[in-house]
């Protein structure tokens, strides 16, 4: 994980488009702007957008823990993907129906599966109940509801202007405003009441605690009671805190998984999970503070081995990771670190040997295959160009959407003097960061090296076709 690359090299970031819908009332359009977000899947991958972060670890744990509660919300077939945004605040969201946001600091500061879990329920209860697209129809509503009061609004202005009573037109224009407002954050607080109940709901249904979600909202409660002090309650898009955290803890005290703790081996993953966020994401200083020397647990241990390799001796991270394997030695994620710590040190050759066994440990995890494919290339010895092109394609298969994985499947391509394939690959790759000039070019160049109407053919001229994607 970097900041501006990935979480591990078999990772990576996709730009992707978060596309708003404009609305001439202003005050609504930015009141709502998040509420109103869609993520469309004939974009997702073709215009700039929030970063998202990728680690089969950590893809793998959020994978365990929504599987229960989106078959408790009878969505287990839709395919809910969670997605993690590189954000270090503390926020979770869904912004289409099929993917579940989170940002990295809440993981990072869920303290426990627990917490993070009721996080995701309640963002699971906004998807069960539909919430998004009847939203939009609510703001579709409002959208011509505030036109026709500033229509009118503007005729009793000029009214009063010719009246000379211009402060009395200019209200005739705010309170029809003020009212769809409050009528939409109204529609809005309904609707986070509701999916924390759905949340509750779920959690009983899996014979889970609601404690941690009532413990992460209170804590947020806690923290902003004072910005709310004397605020209109019904000028929140929420409900106001203390109520909402009330209601929350009446009803998940009620159930009798209340007391409930997690798995301890669930528990350890997660810690483990945050020392990855922890060692990827955060300064040295930050990471050696959380994790001082003193801490000689695996967690501590695995932030710190990350925090050498990407600020300090490669030498010491590599003397830590392997100590790491030797403590675990079918923990696929110590070889994939070690792998990715050879490589970035500029030691592909070293790195396949790790990369293979973390390979074969995950059951060929994609985003570590990617990885791998990546080492093979860059050792630059054209023997290993056809293996590279075989796990590459294998994991495309799977994550068509990963950028990294073209790149590195054109200059196989490349080593293999397939520069048709090469070009289609590297088109592919432009097309999915966003690129669509650069797409369109290779894609053209690409079509003059295939036979008319062949597969390769057919592909690149469907990027070549593709229009650009307005937000």
């Amino acid at each position: 994980m970097t900041h501006n690359t990935r979480m591990t090299p078999g990772g990576h970031l996709r730009a992707s488009p978060l596309k708003t819908v404009t609305m001439r009332a202003t005050a609504v359009a930015t009141s709502l702007a998040v509420l109103v977000a869609s993520w469309p899947a004939a974009a997702q991958t073709r215009a700039k957008g929030p970063p998202l972060l990728r680690d089969t670890e950590t893809e793998q744990l959020l994978r365990d823990y929504t599987r229960p509660i989106l078959r408790a919300a009878g969505l287990e077939k839709q395919n809910i993907q969670v997605a993690i945004i590189n954000d270090g605040t503390f926020n979770a969201f869904v912004a289409d129906g099929r993917r579940i946001f989170v940002n990295y600091g809440a993981l990072r500061q869920s303290e426990t599966p627990n917490q993070i879990i009721g996080v995701l329920a309640h963002e699971t209860g906004h998807l069960a109940g539909g919430h998004l697209s009847k939203m939009r129809q609510q703001l579709a509503q409002a959208q011509t509801q505030m036109i026709v009061a500033m229509l009118l609004g503007l005729g009793a202005a000029v009214a009063g202007a010719r009246s000379g009573a211009g402060s009395a037109g200019a209200a005739a224009i705010s309170a029809p405003q003020a009212a769809i407002m409050r009528s939409l954050l109204s529609y809005q607080r309904q609707q986070e009441e509701n999916a924390d109940k759905a949340a509750v709901k779920f959690l009983n249904a899996t014979g889970q605690s609601a404690k941690g979600m009532y413990e992460t909202f209170k804590r947020f409660a806690d923290q902003g009671l004072f910005s709310t002090r004397g605020a209109d309650p019904y000028m929140q898009s929420h409900p106001m805190a203390v109520e909402r955290v009330r209601a929350l803890e009446e009803l998940a005290r009620s159930s009798p998984y209340w007391d409930k703790k997690d798995d301890p081996a669930l528990q350890h993953r997660h810690d483990m999970m945050r020392a990855k966020v922890s060692g990827f994401m955060e300064r040295a200083e930050t990471v050696y503070r959380r994790y001082p020397i003193s801490d000689n647990s695996l967690p501590a241990r695995y932030a710190r081995a990350i925090a050498a390799y990407r600020h300090g001796d490669p030498r010491t991270a590599i003397a830590q990771i392997d100590a790491l394997i030797k403590t675990e030695p079918s923990n696929p994620y110590f070889h994939e670190l070690k792998g990715q710590a050879l490589l970035e040190g500029g030691k592909p050759a070293e790195a396949l040997a790790p990369l293979r066994k973390a390979v074969q440990l995950s059951h060929n995890a994609p985003l570590i295959e990617m990885l791998l494919g990546q080492a093979l290339v860059g050792t630059d010895n054209k023997a290993y160009a056809e293996e590279a092109i075989k796990i590459l394609r294998a994991a495309l298969a799977r994550e068509p959407e990963a950028a990294l994985g073209y790149t590195q499947l054109a200059m196989a391509y490349g080593r293999r003097g397939n520069l048709a394939e090469a070009d289609l690959a590297s088109a592919q790759a432009a097309y999915l960061r966003g690129d669509a000039k650069t797409a369109r070019d290779l894609a053209s160049r690409a079509k003059t090296r295939f036979a008319i109407g062949s597969p390769g053919w057919v592909r690149a001229d469907d990027i070549v076709n593709t229009k650009p994607v307005k937000n």
